[in-house]
């Protein structure tokens, strides 16, 4: 079960939080997109909160998932690709004991990210097939697309090590990733096929010990 639904101190505040969001959200975003209004050295707007620069990695990444999509589409390459996988989940493993990471965890966070990029190529795949004038008329380089994603997963493991401390506070984590989640999505302006893989993508976020860790945590 989800640690984000487990307590109802968490729902409560989670509440309040993103009814804070929502009404703050659109006229950030208004104002972040117009063009009379911007500068040549602003920055774009981020997700919210403790979490928000580890969740926009996670939102990038998953935009990526419509080049992978893209690059896939109308070939014989497959959306699923075990042997892919099991050696990007062991660079993670690596990669995540090198700079004392929790490696379970980890583990865990980039399975939920391979999980969500699939169910967002399985949908593109889909829309594309009903819809063929809405399908991609270039393919991307999917050589140059991995090194993107290897690079993320670097800027990933950091934000996993630099929020170690609060993914350890279940009710904690479950409010700062909520309202991460809720503005970067707002901010990038997710359809429900990319919102749902948000979910996907961070449903471990805040089981720091990895699924079925069983461990007594401080909740606040």
């Amino acid at each position: 079960m989800n640690l984000r639904n487990r307590t109802t101190q968490g729902a409560a505040t989670i509440g309040l939080l993103l009814t804070t969001t929502v009404l703050a959200a659109p006229e950030a975003i208004a104002a972040s997109k117009d063009p009379s209004t911007a500068s040549v050295d602003s920055v774009a707007p981020k997700p919210l909160g403790q979490l928000g620069p580890l969740t926009a990695l996670v939102i990038e990444r998953l935009l990526v998932s419509d080049n992978v999509a893209a690059a896939k589409f109308g070939t014989a390459s497959p959306i699923e690709d075990p042997v892919r996988e099991a050696q990007v989940l062991e660079q993670v493993r690596q990669q995540a004991e090198a700079v004392g990471v929790n490696s379970q965890a980890a583990v865990a966070i980039f399975r939920d990210q391979i999980t969500a990029s699939k169910e967002v190529q399985r949908g593109l795949f889909a829309r594309w097939t009903a819809h063929p004038d809405e399908a991609p008329t270039t393919r991307p380089d999917l050589s140059q697309i991995r090194g993107r994603l290897d690079q993320l997963t670097t800027a990933l493991l950091a934000e996993l090590k630099d929020t170690e401390s609060l993914r350890n506070k279940p009710v904690a984590c479950s409010v700062q990733l909520a309202l991460a989640e809720v503005s970067g999505a707002a901010q990038e302006q997710l359809d429900t096929l990319h919102r749902q893989a948000l979910r996907t993508a961070t449903d471990s976020v805040c089981r720091p010990g990895g699924p079925g860790d069983q461990q007594s945590w401080p909740l606040l």
